[in-house]
């Protein structure tokens, strides 16, 4: 679909007529149910690399090629996964994918060779990218019925899913073998794909027809130059989720060794550091619908940039752990709302195919900040290369207040 008829699809559904509130307030609590499971899947895996390593007895060079599997699937998949959710209906791809996630799931737990758990992580990260892609565009058509910003708490969900599902999975894995785990949690996905899938579904059915014709609209004489607008603005967009998943990323590989190495925290105080991060942005994303009312998309994702800028450079250059502590919360919470507000406009703009360029440049960061912060600290120190994170932050700010310009002149 060119960007032309993704402008004309815009507006058209921004004049269909508003839908049951009660038929959108049940497929909002179904879409949490799968951005929930989402979060509690992977989380669910990650806590279990170290027991897929030792049972697939493979080298720590060998285990990041497999593991690059499960990137390559997931950005590979993000490519295609807004044609699918065009053809198919984002419900249905949704309902589809998180039922194969849920399956996928266990078959690394069934590996014994790196070779193998790298082709099983190819099938779960395909199914992770698809979706991912899926679920943000049905979140983005009801943001549109909705008419209010609650892309954050449809994230917010996504993060509390995350924190659940590695609590009860440090809680098994004394007790519990990887495949009996990772089982029953495949189990529960399948559970939410079948219930969520169906009310999801149904709400599908219920949408008001003309969307396809919609795209035949005659065209404006100045289309191509507004759908260029949009294309650049949406590129924009792309770059503010991609600077948010940079970061956290990093903070996620690299947070916990930052506090025991620079700081000489111990293990436990040292494990909080992410801790306290992943929590701050859970909550940060529990009051975002409320930040955006009250304060505008660009207000917040300025705020939002600039404070996760502070707290970065407060975590990595602080002289003792309790004010790096505080550091990182402050980066949660910048960052809280950055990745959510910029997909939701992306997606807004241009419909799952800018749903799917904002995940997959977002997805890209979030690989791309471990390895280079690695890099950064072999060269000029571990303080160093995380202060880096703060000038994406800064970034991230710079760059909605540009996109915001762009979107004024698009007017």
């Amino acid at each position: 679909m060119s960007l032309v008829n993704k402008v004309q699809r815009r507006g058209f559904a921004a004049r269909r007529a508003p839908d049951d509130p009660a038929r959108l307030s049940a497929a909002r609590v179904a879409l949490c149910a799968v951005f929930t499971a989402h979060g509690f899947i992977f989380a669910s895996w990650a806590v279990r690399v170290p027991a897929v390593k030792e049972q697939t007895g493979a080298s720590s060079a060998a285990l990041g090629l497999a593991l690059l599997g499960l990137s390559v699937g997931a950005v590979a998949t993000m490519l295609i996964a807004g044609a699918l959710c065009r053809r198919l209906g984002s419900q249905r791809v949704a309902a589809g994918s998180c039922a194969l996630l849920s399956v996928t799931l266990v078959l690394p737990a069934l590996a014994r060779s790196a070779v193998t758990l790298g082709l099983a992580l190819l099938a779960f990260g395909a199914a992770y990218g698809c979706l991912n892609v899926a679920m943000n565009s049905i979140a983005v058509d009801l943001v549109a019925a909705l008419r209010r910003p609650v892309m954050p708490g449809f994230h917010a969900a996504w993060s509390f899913g995350g924190l659940a599902g590695a609590a009860l999975g440090g809680l098994l894995a004394p007790h519990l073998s990887v495949v009996r785990h990772l089982l029953l949690v495949a189990l529960a996905g399948l559970l939410v794909s079948g219930v969520a899938g169906r009310t999801l579904l149904a709400y599908a059915r219920r949408l008001p027809a003309g969307l396809a014709q919609a795209e035949h609209e005659p065209r404006p004489a100045r289309a191509w130059r507004r759908a260029l607008t949009t294309g650049r603005v949406v590129g924009l967009f792309g770059l503010i989720a991609l600077c948010a998943a940079y970061d956290e990323g990093a903070i996620g590989d690299w947070g916990a060794l930052h506090l025991h190495q620079d700081l000489g925290a111990g293990p436990g105080l040292a494990a909080a550091g992410y801790a306290a991060f992943a929590l701050a942005e859970a909550c940060g994303r529990l009051g975002g619908t409320s930040l955006l009312e009250r304060l505008g998309r660009t207000r917040v994702l300025v705020t939002g940039g600039l404070t996760a800028c502070a707290g970065m450079l407060l975590a990595s250059l602080a002289p003792n752990v309790w004010l790096a502590l505080i550091g990182f919360a402050a980066t949660g919470l910048g960052l809280a709302n950055l990745f959510p507000a910029a997909i939701a406009r992306a997606g807004l703009l241009a419909g799952s195919d800018g749903v799917a360029l904002t995940s997959m440049l977002g997805y890209s960061g979030f690989l791309l900040g471990p390895p280079a912060i690695g890099f950064l600290a072999s060269e000029s120190g571990l303080r160093a290369g995380l202060t880096t994170l703060a000038f994406l932050a800064l970034a991230a700010a710079v760059i909605a207040r540009i996109s915001d310009s762009g979107e004024v002149r698009e007017r």
